[in-house]
């Protein structure tokens, strides 16, 4: 028998991550969705389903999908800040659609809604 070293009987893998880069999607999630909102905020349309479906879907999925391709990436800030925005946009249309159909909650008052955008 030979004198082979155990170190010589392990093969080296290298995995190369090829996944595009989750930035792009994250960035305009949030874009679109900020500025739709402040143009509701400068009273240039009412809330609306327009609003309402860019929040849900640009602006809260397609930004958690952009943060877990963050994480995937092992970048921190990216999964943070794209997942947290994803998940604010969420609440922010539970907030608007059920406001008094989710128990004795109800609908929040102006100074509950100032706290809840100072939080951001």
């Amino acid at each position: 028998m030979g004198t082979n070293s155990p170190k010589s009987d392990l093969i080296s893998v290298t995995i190369n991550d090829t996944t595009a880069n989750a930035g792009c999607l994250g960035l305009m999630g949030f874009g679109m969705t900020t500025v739709l909102l402040n143009m509701h905020n400068a009273g240039f349309f009412k809330l609306n389903i327009m609003i309402l479906a860019m929040g849900i879907f640009m602006g809260g999925l397609a930004q958690v999908i952009a943060g877990i391709m963050e994480f995937k990436k092992n970048n921190t800030f990216g999964t943070t800040a794209f997942t947290s925005y994803g998940l604010f946009w969420l609440s922010l249309v539970v907030i608007w659609i059920f406001p008094e159909k989710i128990g004795e909650a109800g609908a929040p008052d102006g100074t509950a809604m100032a706290a809840y955008f100072f939080m951001l």
